[in-house]
């Protein structure tokens, strides 16, 4: 069965597992999931990730998440861009998530980042999901 929406699904299983406190959780693999991943982890809302390589050629991501004393660090995740309607956001218009203290993640024309990363470069993009 193909998969609608592969980021959404990664949101998905990351906020269930943290629901269940499960100290890790996989995912398929796939270049723009760890993109995404490079950036939560940079910002402190992952402890890691390891792909792992299996031989019917599939690969698999282990997400080892995070808590601090009891409570997930990563408070509320929501996915933004959907496939039925993306959501694009030029450099003036790239939302403050939580006054400063969340973020959200763009895929811009330099890659994936965060939303001050892009500001610092002035360039905007999708927004894929925000981040608190």
């Amino acid at each position: 069965m193909s998969m609608t929406d592969p980021v959404g699904d990664m949101l998905t299983r990351i906020r269930n597992a943290q629901m269940r406190s499960k100290s890790k959780v996989n995912t398929p693999a796939s270049k723009l999931r760890t993109r995404i991943l490079d950036v939560l982890q940079s910002e402190g809302y992952i402890r890691g990730y390891a792909q792992t390589e299996f031989d019917n050629g599939k690969a698999e991501i282990e997400i080892e998440l995070k808590y601090y004393e009891g409570s997930p660090v990563i408070q509320k995740i929501t996915r933004v861009s959907k496939p039925g309607r993306r959501v694009y956001a030029s450099v003036k218009s790239i939302p403050r998530i939580a006054n400063g203290l969340g973020i959200s993640i763009l895929s811009t024309p330099k890659g994936v980042m965060a939303d001050h990363a892009a500001r610092e470069q002035n360039v905007g993009g999708e927004v894929l999901c925000t981040i608190f």
